[in-house]
């Protein structure tokens, strides 16, 4: 705390240290750090504003009126300094110069993947419908005919939630919303992204994107199965593919298969399907002698793996636009 004579003089010093610096100032962070240092929280004014209180109280007042007048004209100083330099820069666009290029987006390859797969699907009349990331128990295991402690659910480790909440580990939960919700026949395909805990390599990844099939009607038949799939296959990996089925284990379809095509002179599994489980039409309240269907589920991923010969399914999910510049 100064005497109360020193105040002024030490106030004119500050003051013309602080006309030097703003003359000096060149950028509005420049002006920013020099009112933080003369009027901040830790400012010199500031830091005598403090000592008002200490003060005898016939020197409170008039040491007030000085300090409060020295900083509203500071205040006004920065001010004009500071609409000096923005008037400045405002000055210095030009609008005759040429606008600066940008570069156009374009979808990411598995969206380019996905949406070749729907047209296809949706030429040979399936209907796209979605369901909710976050499912319940229900719907992701038991009215999949895949009930509590089934040797099944080892296979699609899960992100619970809570006891009965998750996060969806595949797209066939959709087949039973759909199918509580409408009437045969039905013939729809469901998109989405998927979670499970796997560990993050060139094969597996923990969220990834699959679609589920799924046809009801009378007297479907697995002969309706395969020509939807082979023609699906033809269609998107050529028509001179190669298809075949192999006989598989689903719990929710009955008989099962995994269908593979060759490819570059190997097999490769590319989905699986089957007839829908009696238990599964049971859970949903329809009659399996009345009702038959088929569903089918793949990876989008490993269609677009496949399909631009890509090695690592880490690629999609990096964000390098060296990388996703080659899908334009």
């Amino acid at each position: 705390m100064r005497p109360i004579h020193e105040l002024q003089p030490w106030l004119e010093d500050e003051e013309n240290r602080l006309r030097s610096r703003l003359r000096e100032a060149q950028t509005l962070q420049e002006i920013q750090e020099i009112r933080a240092a003369f009027l901040g929280k830790k400012g010199v004014l500031t830091a005598e504003l403090k000592t008002l209180r200490a003060r005898p109280p016939e020197e409170r007042k008039e040491a007030g009126r000085v300090l409060n007048q020295y900083k509203a004209r500071w205040e006004q100083l920065i001010g004009e300094r500071r609409s000096q330099l923005e008037a400045q820069a405002a000055s210095s666009f030009d609008p005759t110069l040429p606008g600066r290029p940008y570069r156009l987006g374009h979808d990411h390859p598995l969206w380019l993947t996905l949406e070749e797969i729907l047209d296809i699907f949706v030429g040979m009349g399936f209907e796209e419908v979605v369901g909710p990331l976050v499912e319940w128990e229900r719907y992701n295991f038991e009215a999949l005919n895949i009930p509590r402690h089934h040797p099944a659910r080892d296979m699609q480790s899960s992100f619970f939630i809570t006891d009965r909440m998750l996060l969806r580990t595949h797209t066939s939960p959709v087949q039973i919303r759909v199918m509580e919700s409408r009437k045969p026949p039905l013939r729809v395909v469901s998109p989405g992204r998927v979670f499970r805990v796997d560990e993050f390599d060139p094969t597996h990844a923990p969220a990834f994107f699959q679609m589920e099939g799924l046809y009801v009607d009378r007297e479907v038949s697995f002969a309706h199965l395969k020509g939807t799939l082979v023609r699906f296959l033809q269609r998107f990996f050529g028509e001179n593919v190669e298809v075949r089925f192999l006989p598989s284990y689903f719990p929710f379809t009955e008989p099962s298969a995994e269908v593979a095509i060759r490819w570059k002179g190997e097999w490769l599994e590319v989905l699986g399907c089957g007839m829908v489980h009696p238990h599964v039409f049971e859970a949903v309240g329809l009659d399996p002698e009345r009702w038959t269907g088929y569903a089918f589920g793949l990876g989008i991923d490993r269609f677009a793996m496949i399909r631009y010969g890509i090695p690592d399914i880490r690629l999609f999910y990096q964000g390098d636009l060296r990388f996703l510049r080659q899908f334009r």
